[in-house]
């Protein structure tokens, strides 16, 4: 009986162009900063009124290496009422991921509009149990609709650069 293997070829992988495909992954997600507040306590628990809450949401990218790019979702929860503060978040939710063969052209709307929709809902669950550990009911977020304030940010930019004034208010 012959030897099967001599007849068995390996693949080069630059001939199939598996060098050269773009590819993106996550690398891995993690809490870079926490802080929870909740400055009127204990008063704060006996207080009747609800407070109003103000979030406020700010995203940035960094490379980290070549093919490595860091991208922060900073989320911050203010809770006021009329009494004062009843809890405040600042939580820093950063991933990381890999973007190998992607264009700046390609990497620029996937680190500020899709890698924070992956991000999202994990920072999404933190801040709910924050607040619950600080003693409130859980803050479920609305989902926030990253590609439409990314596509709406780079039209407000396009219109500041050709001199046009932006229209609405975001």
């Amino acid at each position: 009986m012959a030897d099967e293997n001599d007849n068995i070829t390996t693949p080069d992988p630059a001939a199939n162009g598996a060098d050269n495909q773009p590819q993106i992954g996550v690398i891995s997600q993690y809490v870079k900063d926490l802080s929870v507040e909740s400055p009127n306590a204990p008063d704060v628990y006996q207080w009747e009124t609800q407070p109003q809450i103000d979030v406020q949401f700010n995203i940035g990218a960094k490379p980290v290496s070549d093919e490595v790019n860091e991208v922060e979702l900073k989320i911050d929860v203010v809770a006021k009422a009329d009494q004062g503060i009843a809890f405040q978040i600042e939580l820093l939710y950063c991933g990381l991921f890999g973007l190998r063969n992607i264009s700046d052209e390609q990497a620029h709307p996937f680190l500020f509009a899709e890698a924070p929709r992956l991000l999202f809902p994990f920072a999404r669950a933190i801040i709910a149990d924050a607040v619950r550990d600080a003693g409130f009911q859980p803050l479920m977020l609305e989902p926030i609709d990253f590609t439409a304030l990314y596509m709406q940010q780079r039209e407000q930019q396009a219109a500041m650069q050709s001199g046009e004034q932006p229209v609405g208010n975001a």
